[in-house]
């Protein structure tokens, strides 16, 4: 059988409770088991996926083991082992709607020129978020929206989608697999361990556009994004922060030759000092969080900068 999609979870060393939420979202899907196949890929986890999770209830599910760390590696072992014409990232915490899969379906034949795509991710908490959080829910990938919206312009808030649920055609998919195999990212921009950098998605997600197809979110793809009490702490939010803001200029790097953030401006240096003044005792610790990203993002470009120069003057 030659599927029309690949669904692939990467997993590493997931919560029981959360992976059996999402296997059975899955199992539960309207579209026909022999329309696509099913890649559960286990990063380097402590607990051997195949021997723990029974996939036999999918005539083409199919466990991997990928023992480099980090989701950029996971993902790129599902580019290869996939076989779809359409592949839908399914993170180890996503429950999909039933209807999901079929959208992808006919929003992939509907929108020829989208080459990347996701829909709405509503939250489940599990215990009832403090409400000063709310401000901070975009950064754990929550977004509901009332209207469809499409751009060929990469990384734009409002069209760009993220990693929870993404689907992207094939040959972008292969593009990006290139961008890592010819060493055009020559950091990686996702969790790997302890490391919150995020940016791989969108990285991947704007592959659509350097090949003229575009980004889009669709109100009819939705799927519920499962999220621990931990995530919602202060100290959490604070190093996710702060790690977004580092992987946001280092994929601003990637896609303008890479070189680093412009020096801020006199005037701007001069607002930050002032800025704080005006804030709550939590307000300024996450304004901090935000400076002390962009410091260490430069200071990473500089120091791949020197690398490479150095690399380049030997040779």
């Amino acid at each position: 059988m030659n599927p029309k999609l690949s669904v692939i979870t990467c997993a590493h060393d997931s919560r029981e409770d959360y992976l059996a939420a999402v296997l059975a979202g899955l199992r539960n899907q309207s579209l026909v088991k022999s329309q696509w196949e099913y890649l559960l890929i286990d990063n380097a986890g402590r607990r051997p996926l195949e021997s723990a999770v029974d996939l036999s209830w999918h005539p083409q599910a199919r466990h991997l083991r990928e023992e480099e760390l980090g989701l950029t590696h996971a993902r790129l072992r599902g580019i290869r082992e996939s076989a779809g014409e359409i592949l839908v990232f399914v993170d180890d915490d996503n429950v999909l709607d039933p209807d999901y899969l079929g959208e992808v379906i006919r929003i992939a034949g509907e929108w020829p020129m989208i080459g990347a795509f996701s829909g709405q991710v509503r939250p489940q908490f599990e215990e009832a978020p403090p409400d000063w959080t709310r401000r901070y829910w975009r950064r754990l990938a929550i977004n509901e929206f009332k209207q469809d919206s499409w751009s060929n312009v990469p990384c734009l808030e409002n069209t760009t989608p993220n990693g929870a649920g993404l689907c992207v055609r094939r040959r972008v998919a292969d593009e990006y697999l290139a961008y890592h195999a010819n060493g055009r990212r020559n950091v990686v921009l996702d969790r790997a361990g302890s490391s919150l950098l995020s940016a791989g998605d969108l990285d991947l997600a704007a592959t659509a556009c350097d090949l003229g197809l575009g980004n889009g979110l669709f109100t009819s793809l939705k799927l519920t994004h499962l999220i621990p009490k931990e995530r919602l702490s202060e100290r959490y939010l604070l190093e996710l922060l702060e790690a977004q803001i580092v992987s946001a200029r280092l994929l601003e790097s990637f896609r303008s030759n890479g070189h680093a953030t412009p020096k801020k401006k006199w005037k701007t240096v001069v607002a930050d000092q002032i800025r704080p003044l005006f804030m709550n005792s939590r307000e300024r610790r996450f304004f901090r969080a935000m400076r002390n990203g962009e410091r260490k993002a430069v200071e990473l470009l500089n120091h791949s900068q020197k690398v490479t120069g150095r690399l380049e003057s030997e040779h």
